[in-house]
């Protein structure tokens, strides 16, 4: 079976013409981007930021305790952020397919929202507004209730396409057996729809946790804050942000490649509702 990526679908092969224009053009960027980095290194090592002492308490077993502590923070907040999400998307996309115009326009207006309103908004709130209401969530609360509602919107949005992609012919198939909507729903099309957007859902995840460096506002003691620590007591600010980045790029780097094996296994292994 030829593998077919998520980038195959969206863009038609290049011709002979592009492929070469492409290829110039990486070129050139490539060229560019290692300027770029020269000059950058060059700046670096004139202010003396590769010197041994921004970097020699990375041979501690402290501090990277002290990131892994961090990290296991990051991605707590990350997964409890996303299942949250997800619960919350999965109400929000029943409810704006629902006939009952008004719970239909309450669910479209609450994705609306929470599609709009930019995530560092919600932690503001719930940092500043929500306190004053007599309810004192804890630094953890703080950054994963917004970033999960900051999430649910497009999680719901992605729901509702994954069952929109469903073929009608299963509806009507399912309906003729004699069926309920809500047996139709939970048993045919949302396994089947749940199996489509699974990549997207993964790819949400990663911008959940992205969201989660926004942690120091709360001063949760994520991956971020405690690097900020670091920084503090080490005054070495370009050797800590460098390996906090690595990190995140791995970490996301993993999630991407989960991403792709699943969305191939998918295409291979038809749906068990498909099959009826």
């Amino acid at each position: 079976m030829t593998r077919t990526s998520i980038r195959d679908m969206l863009y038609e092969a290049p011709g002979p013409k592009a492929q070469r224009r492409i290829r110039l053009f990486t070129v050139l960027a490539l060229l560019l981007l290692a300027a770029f980095l020269a000059v950058i290194i060059r700046q670096f090592t004139v202010t003396g930021q590769f010197a041994e002492k921004y970097w020699a308490f990375f041979t501690k077993l402290t501090t990277w305790r002290f990131l892994g502590e961090g990290l296991l923070t990051t991605l707590e907040a990350a997964l409890t952020g996303s299942l949250i999400a997800f619960a919350l998307g999965f109400l929000l996309m029943r409810g704006k397919l629902r006939r009952n115009p008004v719970i239909r326009t309450v669910s479209t207006a609450l994705i609306e929202f929470t599609r709009g309103v930019p995530t560092l908004l919600f932690i503001y709130f719930f940092f500043l507004v929500v306190p004053k209401t007599g309810w004192k969530p804890s630094a953890f609360w703080k950054i994963t209730l917004p970033c999960a509602i900051s999430a649910c919107g497009v999680v719901a949005e992605a729901l509702r396409s994954g069952v929109n992609a469903v073929p009608k012919g299963q509806t009507e198939a399912a309906l003729s057996l004699g069926l309920t909507e809500t047996r139709l729903f939970y048993r045919v099309v949302f396994p089947q729809a749940f199996r489509f957007v699974i990549p997207s859902l993964i790819a949400e995840l990663v911008i959940v946790l992205k969201d989660t460096t926004f942690a120091y506002i709360v001063t949760c003691a994520d991956l971020m804050q405690n690097a900020k620590v670091l920084i503090s007591n080490y005054d070495a600010m370009l050797s800590v942000y460098l390996v906090v980045a690595v990190i995140y790029i791995l970490i996301n780097y993993m999630l991407n490649k989960v991403s792709d094996r699943l969305a191939l296994k998918l295409r291979r292994t038809p749906a068990e509702g498909s099959k009826a």
